[in-house]
């Protein structure tokens, strides 16, 4: 399986440095993307929201700087940087931030889907 990305092969990288902040705004960059799933950073602004939607996806939000609050199916969960947060697939999400902050969001396709 190939990997389609904008990200050079064999670099290390510090993924924060990736992305950056628009002001009021929200921003991502996909970093990798195959058949069994996306890789994508994001740069949420202080108040910026993620409306609620659900995804056919397992997903891994990962809190790289900032914090997060969630609604997964319901639960609330606050993240902050360090943290990592499954959504299953299927279940009503949203995302907001608290303060300026990024994430990594990896979805994970099942084979066949």
């Amino acid at each position: 399986m190939t990997v389609k990305e904008n990200l050079p092969a064999a670099e290390a990288l510090e993924l924060a440095a990736l992305i950056s902040h628009t002001e009021e705004g929200i921003s991502s960059r996909v970093i990798a993307r195959t058949g069994g799933g996306n890789v994508t950073l994001f740069a949420l602004d202080a108040s910026q929201e993620l409306s609620e939607h659900a995804t056919p996806y397992d997903a891994l939000v990962m809190v790289l700087e900032g914090s997060l609050k969630l609604n997964v199916g319901g639960t609330p969960v606050q993240a902050g940087a360090g943290t990592v947060v499954r959504i299953p697939a299927n279940v009503s999400h949203s995302v907001e931030s608290l303060e300026r902050s990024k994430m990594l969001l990896v979805m994970l396709r099942e084979s066949g889907r």
